[in-house]
């Protein structure tokens, strides 16, 4: 006997704009949505100490980083620790801890009854918004790696969060080889960031031990990276900056570097060589000439806009580069003499054709 195939189930266009859904709803205001979410992060980087915070501030309905929260029950079912290190923890974080923050140490896995778990709960507690899984290692039962897999388990946890209007939030580890594509740092296949809502990687600042980039991609929030400091007093993360408000940072921190550099120098005429020397002794770098005037034309732009202008052009056989910072209050340029020249060995990189031809044009002109 033939199984009966169902009919797809279609809703014509005209009919799809007059349906009004239900606001999506957000934990964390444009950060944190509703559905299955993960924070990927190295061990020991600072994840739980994280997920902890948010998790007391949005019990109690306070900011995350000058982000408004949806104030509601949490469950934070810290899978990897013992009460006694959460209580440790809450005590460093915060001086109330809310009644409406419920801690778990053990569960199911997601094969075994996890959601059901889940369901119970939140039969008592109506008014759950948000439930933190610490880690997501812990309520996984198949070893076999594969896209299938990680996707399966994930789409279970994210069918029940639609149902349900709430989010959840597993805190995961990263690859130990890393990835220059932040979604394929995470560990495991890439089924697991293909299937969540949104996906937070915390990366820690190689130079300096107590900052950390924090990089959100999502389908219903917008791309952005925040630059945390770690609070060694109360152990939280605290915002230098968030990108959606100040957009230089999404520039890579060499060039943001270079900018204060010529804020600074005012005024460079020499070689490519020359120009990064001078670069790599006062800010720290290691820089081929090469490299930096590739990331110089790549965001040549985003320079402009910070007041930094630069031209290359040969002089008796010799490549140079003028760069200058005049923002909108300076007069003037610093002349010739107050430009820095160095002679050095390394080789020097071609320079802009564009810079070359309008060079000619000065000349003729």
């Amino acid at each position: 006997m033939e199984k009966e195939i169902k009919l797809l189930e279609v809703v014509d266009g005209e009919t799809l704009m007059d349906i009004q859904f239900p606001k999506s709803r957000f934990c964390i205001q444009s950060l944190l949505p509703q559905g299955v979410s993960i924070l990927g992060g190295a061990p020991k980087i600072g994840k739980s100490w994280m997920v902890l915070d948010w998790c007391v501030r949005i019990a109690k309905g306070e900011d995350v980083w000058n982000l408004p929260t949806e104030k509601g029950t949490v469950l934070y079912l810290c899978l990897e620790d013992s009460l006694a290190r959460i209580q440790d923890r809450l005590n460093y974080i915060t001086d109330e801890v809310p009644n409406n923050l419920y801690v778990a140490t053990k569960s199911e896995s997601i094969e075994t009854g996890l959601i059901q778990q889940i369901q119970n709960f939140i039969i008592t507690h109506t008014d759950t918004t948000l439930i933190v899984i610490d880690t997501f290692q812990m309520i996984r039962n198949n070893s076999e790696l594969s896209y299938a897999n990680d996707y399966n388990e994930i789409g279970k946890l994210k069918q029940y969060t639609d149902e349900m209007s709430i989010s959840i939030l597993l805190v995961h580890h990263l690859r130990k080889q890393g990835d220059s594509d932040p979604l394929n740092k995470l560990s495991g296949t890439t089924g697991i960031s293909g299937a969540v809502d949104a996906v937070f990687v915390l990366d820690k600042d190689k130079r300096n031990e107590n900052k950390a980039n924090l990089l959100c991609i999502g389908r219903d929030i917008e791309q952005r990276e925040f630059q945390l400091s770690f609070n060694k007093e109360n152990c939280t993360w605290d915002l230098i900056n968030d990108s959606l408000e100040n957009p230089v940072p999404s520039m890579p921190q060499e060039m943001v570097d270079f900018i204060e550099f010529m804020k600074s120098l005012k005024h460079f005429k020499g070689s490519n060589t020359d120009l990064v020397d001078n670069f790599n002794s006062i800010k720290g770098y290691s820089l081929s000439a090469k490299s930096l005037k590739q990331m110089m034309n790549k965001f040549r732009y985003e320079l402009e806009d910070n007041f930094v202008q630069f031209t290359s052009h040969r002089s008796n056989g010799q490549r140079l580069v003028e760069v200058s910072y005049q923002a909108k209050s300076d007069s003037s340029v610093a002349s010739d003499e107050e430009s820095v020249s160095v002679k050095t060995s390394v080789p020097f990189v071609p320079c802009d054709p564009v810079g070359e031809i309008w060079a000619d044009k000065r000349k003729t002109g």
